[in-house]
């Protein structure tokens, strides 16, 4: 009964992790350009829009202005600030594990990234030292505009329907199913189970809208193909370690008693430029096993994937930034669990 509340649980918020990534690849390959522009204005106006892009859930947002940052439209602190800001696919499950807490989350991220990215820029005046070895020809996420709402390509494409368009369909009528009959999520209707049925609807909307290209492209290469199992694994993975030491070990008064320690291993594998680790600290927070102050500083440290790409792009700039995100996490995480 246990594994099964486990997998349970797992795939509710793998599915909203899907139907947000869903959703935010759509707008972002609908408002093409925008970043770009509005970027390349103001030192200022910069921080503050690659701030906005980091609290984005998901990695798009980091991938934009790594490729920004690789061709000199952006500073490199403005490239710290978003991935300070990024908290990658574990921001979608904060969102659906405890939503209030990550509104704090993100809007500490936000305001932080913004400041630091200040104070980098001035100790960092000189931009050759980091702009010698960057590939200007590189780019991370090529946008493009997609036609939607075309009814007569709309008949024609579920007439000969697509196998990844088939798939998708098909997950989220099951997924909507299982919440409508009470089989996933609360038995009540309560603002979860209106959520999960409202967010379902959306993705059937723009999984039957778009076109073929676009579809296989973004949603079903890079959401599905790329995140899906990852997160589910991992999502999985975090719930069963956190229940074997809930039920195995007497974990909970050794964290609170180690707490600088804890705080500090997630500071550190937030070097780690990937989705997952910082899921097991997510789910820890969940349950009441870490205070505030980890989950921040492992929020801080880490940004999902977003800074993978930045290893193609340069070394010296991806060790600079993790030692950067690394230090600023370990005085925010210390002088919040200090205070707090």
């Amino acid at each position: 009964m246990l594994l099964l509340s486990v997998i349970k649980h797992s795939i509710m918020i793998t599915s909203f992790v899907l139907m947000m990534m869903l959703l935010i690849e759509y707008v972002n390959v609908q408002t093409q350009g925008t970043w770009q522009n509005r970027l390349k204005k103001n030192r200022l106006g910069q921080y503050i829009l690659v701030a906005f892009l980091g609290v984005m859930p998901g990695c798009l947002g980091a991938f934009t202005v790594v490729s920004l940052y690789s061709h000199g439209v952006v500073t490199f602190g403005a490239l710290v600030a978003v991935m300070i800001a990024t908290s990658g696919d574990e921001a979608f499950v904060m969102f659906s594990m405890f939503p209030r807490s990550a509104i704090w989350i993100n809007v500490i991220l936000f305001f932080l990234a913004i400041i630091v990215a200040f104070v980098v820029d001035m100790l960092f005046r000189n931009k050759r030292y980091f702009m010698t070895d960057l590939d200007h020809e590189f780019e991370v996420h090529k946008q493009e505009h997609c036609h939607c709402f075309s009814q007569h390509t709309i008949t024609k494409q579920l007439k000969e329907m697509i196998f990844p368009r088939a798939f998708l369909i098909t997950i989220f009528s099951v997924f909507l199913m299982a919440i409508f009959f009470s089989q996933l999520g609360p038995e009540v209707w309560n603002w979860k189970k209106i959520t999960f049925t409202i967010g379902s609807l959306v993705s059937l909307f723009i999984i039957i809208t778009v076109p073929d290209h676009f579809l296989e492209k973004h949603l079903y290469e890079h959401v599905i193909k790329k995140h899906l199992l990852r997160v589910f694994l991992w999502t999985l993975g975090a719930l069963l370690v956190v229940h074997y030491m809930e039920n195995y070990l007497d974990i909970s008064q050794w964290l609170q008693e180690n707490t600088v320690t804890v705080l500090t291993l997630a500071t550190m594998l937030g070097i780690i430029p990937e989705s997952g680790p910082h899921m097991i600290f997510v789910t820890m927070y969940a349950q009441g096993l870490v205070p505030f102050a980890v989950l921040l500083a492992s929020s801080i440290s880490q940004d999902g994937h977003g800074s993978l790409p930045l290893l193609a792009v340069s070394t010296k700039v991806f060790i600079w930034l993790k030692v950067i995100n690394v230090v600023v996490a370990l005085i925010i995480g210390l002088i919040v669990l200090k205070l707090f």
